[in-house]
């Protein structure tokens, strides 16, 4: 049911099996719905539409702090629910992260900017009892026929299929699976690039199921981390992402390959790959400021 728009509501390295770049096989994870099913909710509803964080909600950074990559996921939620419709496609989503909330009841709001035959922009905000705490700007576009010809593009990360990693490489706080690549144990600080698979395990707002668009806007605020950890450990928080999809994720589980990181006087710019298990879906791009070390 659509809710009105100013509305309250609240690794080690492993056998890869290659995937053909003509037509790409759809392998399926193990059991990610059921996990989801059977682990508490990031949020629930209070009876006046206020989103109240669990405490599992928290970030690495600090003890009270809100993980950065649940206010995205709940502004990609508004957006969808106040102004998602199948004729337009999600195809953009910035998300500014301009302060830092702890585990207080939230409220979303969003607006339509824009609402043409071929284009849709809308705009969101997450609202804290002490002020807005981040935004986001969403555009979408009507899909058409594909034009012809090629255009150049890297040679995709061949994708493992989930069952062929074993267990995840969670952290004792994790709040969802994740395996890393690399060489020797797969250690987030190697200096090499960086992949992760990543498969949700909890569910964002109880009694929800997670749309496509809103575990892709959940996977990208690990972008930051996946970019910019170096040898000597995390050191940037980020401030921002946008996430550019030339088409929809499919299942439960995506993954991330670090393209780039340039950085100087504690600022850095950093760029992923968006995949799901039939080939890479877009492009994640984000800015961060240096901070304590993770």
């Amino acid at each position: 049911m659509s809710i009105p728009t100013a509305i309250r509501h609240r690794g080690a390295v492993v056998p890869e099996a290659v995937i053909s770049p003509g037509r790409p096989r759809v392998r399926q994870g193990h059991g990610a719905a059921g996990i989801i099913g059977r682990m508490p909710p990031f949020f629930t509803l209070s009876e006046s539409g206020d989103l109240l964080p669990a405490p599992h909600a928290r970030g690495p950074w600090a003890p009270d702090m809100l993980h950065g990559r649940l206010l995205g996921g709940l502004l990609a939620r508004a957006i969808e629910r106040e102004h998602g419709t199948p004729e337009l496609r999600p195809a953009r989503l910035t998300v500014d992260l301009y302060r830092n909330s702890r585990l207080v009841p939230l409220t979303v709001s969003t607006e339509l900017v824009r609402d043409g035959r071929r284009i849709r922009v809308v705009d969101a905000s997450v609202t804290g009892p002490d002020g807005p705490i981040a935004r986001a700007s969403c555009v979408m576009l009507r899909p058409g026929d594909q034009p012809p010809g090629r255009s150049w593009a890297p040679e995709p990360w061949n994708v493992p299929a989930p069952e062929t990693l074993g267990e995840p490489q969670n952290s004792r706080d994790s709040t969802h699976d994740v395996w890393w690549f690399g060489k020797g144990d797969g250690a987030p600080d190697a200096a090499e690039r960086r992949r992760i698979l990543l498969r949700e395990s909890h569910p964002l707002v109880e009694g929800e199921p997670l749309s496509p668009l809103v575990r892709a806007a959940l996977a990208a605020d690990l972008s930051s981390p996946i970019a910019h950890w170096s040898t000597s450990g995390l050191h940037y928080i980020n401030a921002d992402y946008t996430l550019s999809l030339g088409r929809l994720p499919e299942g439960e589980v995506l993954g991330l390959e670090a393209g780039g990181h340039l950085s100087a006087a504690g600022i850095a710019s950093g760029q992923c790959v968006m995949y799901d298990l039939s080939g890479p879906v877009g492009h994640v791009t984000n800015v961060a400021l240096a901070n304590p070390r993770l």
